[in-house]
Order: C-alpha cells, then structure tokens, then sequence
C-alpha cells in the first residue's frame, strides 16, 4: 500500500483542526481515510493509505479534504468548478496514435507555493507516476510556470537528433538521445521512447520545449519555483481514462492551495476528429436504497443519520421521502461504481469499533457445493483417460487468445492497470493457455495429451457486474499421428463416463480446419467445440505435430445433465 510522506502542520493547516501527535491517536483520526500513522518526527509525518484504489488521499491535499469532513469541519459535497477557457490550446500530432496517444491539460491560477508545497508536489507526483501511472506508461505528469508560456501549444514528435533543450536541473543544452542515454531520468525512463523512430516533444508556439514526455521537463519552462503563480499541469499516456483521472487529482490538490481552475482544449486529429475540453470535473448521481444499506452494515438506521454521515464522508444527498437516497458522488471518487462503495463510507463515518459483533442466528454445515464436486468427478475421468492436468493463470493477453489463435473481432474483459503486456486480459477460453503449455514442453515426449478445468470470464451486458464466469474444460492430444477420429473417442469416452449423450454438428471455427470441426450439442442446448488444430495456428506455436482437441462449458453441461 502507498506511503505517502506529508508535513504535519501544514495539514492540520489544510484540516483546519488540531491534529494530535500521538501516533495512536492520530492513527484513529486518519482511520477516516483509511490510513495509519506510520512515524512522526518533527514536522514530517508518513501515513499508509490503505485503499489502493483512492489515489485522491495519495496527498496532503486529499486527506485534509476528507478529514474536514470527518472531523465536521465541513460537510458535504467540496464543488469545484471550471472557471472558463484558459486561452490554452494544445494541437496534437497524428504521428503519436501509435507512441504516446494522450494528453489533458489544466490551468489553476494564484497557487501559493512554498518550498514544502513544491516537496509535498513533487511526492504526490512522483507516486502517481510510479503506481496508478505504471511508471509514467500509462500517465505522467508535468508542472510549468504558465507566465513562461506562449500558446498555443504543440503536442508533436521529433527525431531524436533534431532537437535540444537543457533538463530539469541542468545547465548544458542536450539532444533528446542525449538526455536519453546520458541523464538520470532518460536511462530510467528512455525505454519508453526509444523504440520508436520518432519521440514525443512538447512545445509552445515559439518553439520552446516545455518537455520530453515521459522523461523530463526543461530548465527554461518546466521549472516551478516559490512564491504566488499560475501553473499549467499536462499528463500524457497511453491509456485516456487514467490521462484524465490523473489530471484531475493533481489539479485539485493545487486548486484546494489556489484560487481558480481554468481549462484548455486538446484536438485530436486521429479516430473522429474531435476537440476535447479538460479537466472534466463533472459528478455522478447514484441512487442509494436505505433498506439494501440497514441489510449490508446489520443496522437499523434512520434515514436522518444516513444523511448525515453520507454528508460527513464529502457527498451531496436529497431525499424526497420513501427508501431512496440520491447521492452526488464528487468528481475525484473515481473508486465508486457501486452502491457497496457508498455503504463502506458510511460504514467508516459511523465507526467500524460501533459495529456490534453478534453471532450468527442460524448454524450451518459445510461441505462441497455440488458443482465443484461435478468439477472434481471431471478431472478423476480425463485423468482415467489418460490425460494429465495442467493448471495455467487467469490472466492472459489479446495475442495469446485471439490472435495466435486466428481470431479477429474477438472481445474479453480487459484489465484497467495490467502491470505487464503479458497480463492485460483474462482468459475467455482454455485453449490457448494449452497450446501455450505444448509449445513450451516440445522437448518432452510425445504423444502428450494435457487437460484443464478452469475459469474463464466474458462480457454479459445483462449481468450487474457486466461480466460472467464460466467453468470450462479443455483437452488437447499432440503426437505425429493425431486426428479427429482419436479426439472424438476422448469425447465419447468423457461422456459416457459423466453419463451423459451428447451430438456432434459440423460447423466452422477459425482456429480448427475446415470440415474437421464440430460443435457439441447436450439435450439441444450448445456446451462446446471439437477438432482439429488450424496448421497456421500450429505454425505460430512454433508446433510440429498435429493437435486436436475439444473444449465444453462445465456450468452449462452440469445444469444440462
């Protein structure tokens, strides 16, 4: 969980409260923002944020203006709004769809800044680049003077050779490669660019660079100092939602040490052209159901107290009578989707340590669930059959999926923050995940025959959660003489042993050959799919050997039987 390092009084400053200097203490107040004091030495205070999806309290800015609420020095709902256009616009180069696609951009005027203020900024960037950021890939952050710049502004791309500027901190002007190979934060950070023949180069309507995302800012204009100033905040990226998201913590915290936000307009000319305006610091709405919140927290609370802790945790509520609660959820809680979110605010105004623990009011016994026993009775027949089990990770990516398995158009539910481009998705079928496994035991002994159940995941727009989970079984045989024939006795024998009938209907299916697939049919219902291997699949696995296979639906075979 972050760490995240703050001064104490200037967030008792921020608080508008006194805050206590027993660690325990003050480990109680901060429990608000789920947060523990850490030490305390001095006037530096490091706290532990325990939530990791509240990048918001990753700063001083974010915990004072959730502990104001808390402590009841405010109430509700802290609005911020967009002031008006700051005369900034940033025209984007098509060449960087492919590099660095991304940018936001804000103004926030009459920011009172002091050498502890730029630290704590320095802090809270520093960590949004290396965690929601992923090490400046997915977003990364810039701080300049506005008085420096003259837009409009140039988001574009440059050959390493043909442009310099003097880094951050440095006092010789440097080419791009050279900065790159040669300073600090280019051999951190360089990787990110240097595959590409053009890199990505931030400039204003003089031709000024203000920075080479993601790297480093220049001396001249990227450089922010004390004293009273308008500040201009960028975020680049690959990814647009944690561009904007990023963007919008940042401008707050400087917005809640300043007077007013001001935005500026992004043209995108690649996809449907378009002109964006950022920050977005619109709300959401959320209808909250008291009776659903009383069931989940075991309570019996009157509206009056639900509206008032609601307003204590920083949202806006209306109540028209009846069980429901409109609730305005603030524009930096990208954490909440769902009513559960607001149930746990509610729950943490109210104090966990005010939660009566009561047993439980009936006594059960446990035991297996039939479906994991109807899971069980599937691995004991295919291994009777002579196959072994493999067991591969849930998680997988595009490539290995859909198209290393000559599939296009295909969809899975991709993850927000992958942490490496092995990892983006997970597995919608199990297939892959066994020819991933024979390609990398090509030195065992043939004939290999290899099986698993597991879990796979695809999008359901009728489901609450948009997604639904699948128990699947899938097995593949690989030898020189492998065939449909071989395969489909496995099937028959499967069936027989799990006693149930089963029907064989040819259909087609890129990743198998043509007329040698099937789809499997269950009292007329569709559990699965027979055949045999595509030889240009085989060819991007580097196989030699013939594979045929089959895969069936568990959850649907179990109800169908």
């Amino acid at each position: 969980m972050p760490v995240i390092e703050v001064l104490f009084n200037d967030l008792q400053r921020l608080v508008k409260a006194d805050l206590p200097r027993n660690l325990a203490e003050l480990t109680d107040i901060l429990s608000y923002v789920k947060g523990e004091a850490v030490s305390l030495e001095e006037d530096a205070l490091s706290i532990e944020i325990k939530d990791g999806n509240r990048p918001d309290l990753w700063c001083v800015e974010g915990i004072a203006r959730e502990l104001k609420g808390a402590l009841g020095v405010e109430e509700g709902l802290r609005e911020y709004v967009v002031k008006g256009f700051s005369g900034i616009s940033m025209e984007v180069d098509p060449r960087l769809e492919n590099i660095r696609p991304f940018i936001g951009c804000a103004v926030v005027k009459e920011v009172h800044l002091t050498s502890e203020v730029i630290r704590e900024l320095m802090h809270l960037q520093d960590k949004l680049d290396q965690t929601y950021g992923r090490r400046r890939r997915r977003a990364s952050i810039g701080l300049y003077n506005l008085g420096l710049i003259t837009p409009p502004l140039q988001f574009d791309v440059a050959k390493p050779e043909d442009v310099s500027f003097v880094p951050l901190g440095g006092e010789v002007e440097m080419t791009l490669r050279e900065i790159v190979e040669s300073h600090p934060k280019g051999i951190e950070y360089g990787h990110l660019v240097k595959k590409h023949e053009r890199w990505p180069i931030l400039r204003d309507s003089k031709e000024k660079v203000l920075s080479i995302p993601p790297i480093i800012n220049s001396n001249n204009l990227g450089k922010i100092s004390e004293g009273e100033e308008d500040i201009f905040v960028e975020v680049t990226g690959t990814d647009y939602r944690t561009v904007l998201n990023t963007l919008k913590i940042v401008t707050l915290s400087l917005a809640d040490r300043g007077e007013e936000i001001f935005s500026t307009q992004v043209r995108y000319p690649y996809g449907e052209e378009r002109v964006v305006s950022t920050p977005n610091l619109s709300v959401k709405e959320v209808r909250l159901d008291l009776n659903y919140v009383n069931q989940i927290l075991g309570l019996s609370l009157k509206v009056d107290m639900v509206l008032k802790l609601l307003k204590r945790a920083r949202y806006n509520v209306k109540w028209s009578g009846g069980s429901s609660i409109e609730v305005t959820v603030p524009c930096y809680r990208m954490d909440v989707m769902h009513q559960l979110d607001i149930i746990e605010d509610v729950a943490i105004m109210y104090g966990y340590n005010n939660l009566k623990p009561r047993w439980p009011q009936q006594i059960t016994f446990g035991k297996i669930s039939d479906f994991e026993a109807f899971s069980d009775a599937t691995r004991e027949v295919m291994t009777g059959l002579g196959f072994q089990e493999t067991l591969s990770f849930s998680l997988s990516n595009d490539e290995q999926l859909f198209r290393k398995m000559n599939l296009k158009g295909e969809k899975a539910v991709e993850l927000l923050n992958p942490t490496s481009l092995r990892f983006t998705c997970l597995q919608s079928w199990l297939i892959p995940s066994l020819m991933d496994f024979l390609s990398k035991n090509t030195h065992v002994e043939y004939p290999q025959r290899i099986f698993e159940v597991g879990d796979c995941v695809v999008p359901d727009e009728a489901s609450e959660t948009g997604v639904q989970n699948i128990r699947k079984l899938a097995c593949l045989i690989t030898h020189s003489n492998s065939n449909f024939s071989e395969i489909k006795a496995s099937l028959n024998a499967f069936s027989i042993n799990m006693g149930f009938k089963h029907q064989l209907f040819e259909s087609t299916h890129k990743s198998f050959i043509e007329g040698r697939v099937g789809t499997i049919f269950v009292q007329k219902k569709q559990v699965g799919i027979i055949g045999e291997i595509n030889p240009l699949i085989l060819e991007m696995w580097g196989l030699e050997n013939p594979v045929t296979g089959f895969e069936v639906n568990l959850s649907t075979l179990m109800n169908a039987t």
